[in-house]
Formats: structure tokens, C-alpha cells, sequence
């Protein structure tokens, strides 16, 4: 499996990211740097997270307009997968890559904690070795993660099974104390049209390996070796 992960100043996730893929997926991974004009020839794309310019004027707003970006955006529209964890989720919604805008979160602090997520849709190249309705446990570290999109986006990603994680508690069940950022409808992860662009605010490289206090996010790197094989 060919994997490259993006990298822009601020990232600090990247590679946590590598890590992950290296480890779970194999084969080859190339760190992309965001002056870069093209990415590598790639089976999946990681936007990781991190800080991209210090969240200067919006968070992924400058990164958007890296050189990179570009080739990312080409190469998605051809259907590479693209993995866009927290600051890349940002950055995915400033390139239009997604629907909506990660906005402050509701309680105008930085949340750092892990959190319950339901498997709202397992049928997904990201996805298909969990379960539906499958509750996991992974990471969160932002502070702009309260997802927002107008009534008629909602509808619309509701509908067509592209939210694909959703905060809950451990039970399973969402809303209050549960969401950490309050995005509408305790959305944590959500697809493109073409369902091969997955924005996520949690971060599943953080909880691929026991001994990082988890492995609920392995899954999910198993799901994109699978798809791709």
C-alpha cells in the first residue's frame, strides 16, 4: 500500500500518522511537504493534524492554499482516498473537499480527552471493519472542532449515510456531556459525495497500539488496507 502524509508548518501529527500507516498498512510512506507541487503516486492521502500556521486568520484556511493542496484536491477527484484527521478535516472544509466549516468549539476551550464514537456507517472504504452502531473509543486534542453546516448540508449527509461517526457516550447514545465541541447532530466524522474523503475531528493513529492506551483507531487503517487489496 502507497501512503503519503501531508505536512504543513504546524502539523504535529504527522507522524503519529506514518506511524500508523506503516504499521498497519505496510509498504510505503512518503512525508509530503506542503511546498511540494505533487504528491506521489498514492493508494491513500493523510491531511494529519496539528496547528497548520498557527491557525492563523481560520484553522486550515492558509494551508488550503498550500502549493500541495492542489495535486490533493486533483488526485481525490481521480479517487484516491483521502484521510483528513482534525486539522486536515479543517483543511478538507476550507478546500471545499467537504461540506460545512469547523467552527470554535461551543465551550470556547481547547478539549483534549478521549471519547465515544458511534458507527453510524460501516459500508465505507474507512469503515468496513467495524461494525454499524459499534461504539469505539479514541482520542480527541482541538479546539476548533464544532462541526456546522446549514439545515439542507445536514439533511443531505444525514440521508445519503455520510456521517459516518458520531459522538456518543459509552452506551452508544448521543448528545450532551457526550459531544465535546458541540457540532450539530453529534457529528465526529462525516464523507464525500464520492465516499472517498473521510473528515474526522478524533484521531484513530492515536489508538492503533496497546501501548498508546488503545487500539479502536487500528480498525480503521485495517478498513483501508482492505479496500485497497
Amino acid at each position: 500500500m502507497r501512503t503519503s502524509v501531508i505536512i504543513f508548518p504546524g502539523s504535529n501529527c504527522d507522524r503519529d500518522a506514518c506511524v500508523a500507516a506503516r504499521s498497519v498498512c505496510g509498504g510505503t510512506v512518503n512525508r509530503v511537504w506542503h511546498r511540494d507541487s505533487t504528491v506521489p503516486d498514492s493508494d491513500l492521502i493523510i491531511l494529519p493534524g496539528g496547528f497548520s500556521y498557527g491557525d492563523y486568520l481560520r484553522s486550515g484556511a492558509m494551508a488550503a492554499n498550500s502549493p500541495i493542496m492542489h495535486d490533493v484536491i486533483r488526485q481525490a477527484k481521480r479517487g484516491t482516498r483521502v484521510l483528513a484527521i482534525c486539522n486536515g478535516f479543517q483543511i478538507a472544509t476550507e478546500t471545499g473537499m467537504l461540506p460545512g466549516a469547523l467552527m470554535r468549539n461551543v465551550n470556547l476551550r481547547f478539549v483534549c480527552r478521549d471519547v465515544h464514537l458511534r458507527i453510524e456507517n460501516a459500508d465505507t472504504d474507512f469503515t468496513r471493519r467495524y461494525e454499524a452502531g459499534q461504539v469505539i473509543r479514541i482520542p480527541v486534542a482541538h479546539h476548533d472542532g464544532n462541526y456546522f453546516a446549514d439545515d439542507d448540508t445536514i439533511r443531505r449527509l444525514e440521508g445519503e449515510g455520510r456521517v459516518v461517526l458520531r459522538y456518543t457516550d459509552a452506551r452508544g447514545i448521543p448528545g450532551g456531556d457526550a459531544n465535546p465541541n458541540g457540532s450539530r447532530n453529534d457529528i465526529a466524522g462525516i464523507l464525500n459525495e464520492d465516499g472517498n474523503v473521510l473528515g474526522m475531528m478524533p484521531h484513530p493513529e492515536r489508538y492503533c497500539d496497546p501501548r498508546l492506551g488503545g487500539t479502536d483507531g487500528r480498525a480503521m487503517f485495517e478498513s483501508l488496507l482492505e479496500a485497497v487489496a
